[in-house]
């Protein structure tokens, strides 16, 4: 009688936590895949012609293609920082482009993307580019443990690069500590001034495989043969080669969703491609015909190809949630002599956008946003929905059925219903950071008047300032070649009084 009375209270016992087990299980995973400088048109999906992208294609035929989808900046790090905050970047001083030693711009208080997925239970990751600064201080002894960073803003496991691919350190970070670290060559870094006897671009320009274009800043210490922004010394054994960068990130992605198959996990991969220096792994050099550039866009769509592949071998391919997008718009020359320009032959990252990394004007903050997910949206769907990605934080909180505590203080909207293809409208209106502000309600977008330069000397890239106020028609003018602001005062000044309500809030 003892017996059986344990074996029923055993069956009951499962029979009460089978549908916890079946609902954990259910959880869909979810890998954002987050690259940098990528143009609307630099995916066959998005009209390219001249170079063929079928990885990233195929997420686009297996889920929803977004065609009015934004980043928050025309550069990485506000950029980066809304994404994880669900803040527009104006709302905190220090979030411009960041420096390679810079200290964390997260509040370690505050919610986080990562860390929404971490409380509902979920394993989460980020491996590749980070830029959103390391430490409580600018001087850090790289020798060390280097944080907060990544673990103490929602992230259980890291392996990042700190800052990008053109800023010293040159050097892999995994968990607090940079990989490879010799205790008798310490690492030194310095932005002020230079520190050690390494030679630089300016110094010996005979020592570059990839000389520097312009006043970038990209002649400083020399590694790998590329000059970088910063000067470091020390590290010889741990600093990467560009040629690897790609491979070893996408090796640590794939085998996280092969170690974490059996639970739901959030793993952010965000791509260096194709931010400069574009120098893609041997297999990829000269494959595109369009120079190092097109050639890393190649080696983009592999390591997404890679990854789809990794998730279906290991049965999650149906039932994870894949977020794909740029950090901001394309850049042609930014900084290195790499065929981008030269060798374009035809074609356009831009679309039918004017403007691009760094521009007021579309082509800064318009970026390719695709989502994959064939459990739980249609297939080849495609939505002129007006989104951003700062609004995955409250999309997936209302996903989950969790309120955030400080949702009035954020700009992130809950667009859920957007971004699986069940509502075609989006926001209502968003406001963009680039040299001059702009807001775009519904068609209209309205651009502050600004003193700056109306072209970058450095890229070449028209900026969309202007002492006068812009307006455009969106709908009828993408190109924003037809300035309608005088004619339309009224419209003017709602959306120039919208945009001082939002930024005061």
């Amino acid at each position: 009688m003892i017996l059986e009375s344990i074996r029923l209270k055993n069956t009951l016992l499962l029979l009460f936590l089978f549908p916890l087990f079946v609902f954990a299980q259910d959880k869909p995973n979810v890998v954002m895949i987050y690259v940098d400088d990528l143009g609307y048109g630099d995916l066959s999906s998005y009209g390219a012609t001249k170079i063929q992208t079928p990885h990233i294609d195929q997420l686009a035929k297996d889920g929803i293609r977004f065609t009015n989808g934004h980043s928050s900046a025309a550069t990485c790090t506000p950029s980066r920082y809304s994404l994880m905050t669900g803040k527009y970047p104006f709302r905190k001083s220090g979030t411009g482009v960041l420096p390679g030693d810079a200290a964390l711009i997260i509040d370690q208080n505050q919610i986080t993307l990562p860390e929404l997925f971490k409380q509902q239970g979920y394993e989460t990751a980020i491996v590749g580019k980070w830029h959103l600064g390391l430490g409580n201080q600018v001087e850090k002894n790289w020798n060390e443990e280097i944080k907060p960073g990544p673990l103490e803003v929602g992230y259980n496991y890291s392996y990042i690069f700190p800052a990008t691919a053109d800023r010293v350190p040159t050097v892999f970070l995994e968990g607090h500590i940079v990989q490879g670290i010799d205790p008798k060559d310490p690492i030194h870094v310095s932005y002020k001034a230079k520190v050690g006897n390494e030679p630089t671009g300016l110094e010996n320009p005979e020592l570059l495989k990839m000389k520097a274009s312009l006043n970038h800043g990209h002649n400083q210490t020399i590694i790998n043969g590329i000059g970088r922004i910063g000067w470091m010394t020390g590290g010889v054994q741990s600093r990467w080669v560009d040629e690897e960068v790609t491979p070893t990130f996408t090796d640590k992605a794939v085998n996280y969703i092969r170690q974490h198959k059996d639970n739901p996990f959030f793993l952010s991969y965000h791509a260096t491609e194709p931010h400069v220096p574009r120098m893609p792994s041997t297999q990829f050099k000269g494959k595109s015909g369009l120079g190092f550039r097109g050639d890393a866009i190649l080696q983009l769509d592999h390591t997404v190809g890679e990854i789809s592949k990794a998730l279906k071998d290991n049965g999650l391919y149906e039932n994870t949630i894949i977020i794909f997008t740029s950090d901001n718009g394309a850049v042609l020359d930014d900084g290195y002599e790499d065929g981008a320009v030269t060798q374009l032959n035809g074609h356009n990252p831009f679309g039918p956008f004017r403007g691009g990394k760094y521009s007021s004007f579309e082509g800064g903050t318009r970026v390719p946003f695709i989502i994959s997910w064939p459990k739980g949206i249609k297939k080849s769907q495609e939505s002129d929905a007006l989104i951003c990605q700062m609004d995955l934080l409250s999309s997936f909180a209302n996903y989950f059925k969790k309120p955030l505590a400080n949702q009035s203080e954020l700009d992130s909207e809950n667009i859920w219903n957007t971004f699986i293809g069940k509502d075609k409208k989006g926001r209502e209106y968003l406001v963009k950071s680039a040299g001059s502000q702009s807001i775009t309600k519904g068609n209209m977008k309205y651009i502050l008047p600004s003193k700056g330069p109306a072209i970058s000397k450095l890229t070449n890239t028209e900026l969309g300032n202007n002492p006068e106020d812009q307006l455009y028609n969106l709908a009828q003018d993408p190109g924003e070649k037809s300035n309608i602001a005088k004619e339309n005062p009224k419209i003017v000044a709602e959306l120039k009084s919208l945009l001082e309500r939002i930024k005061n809030k």
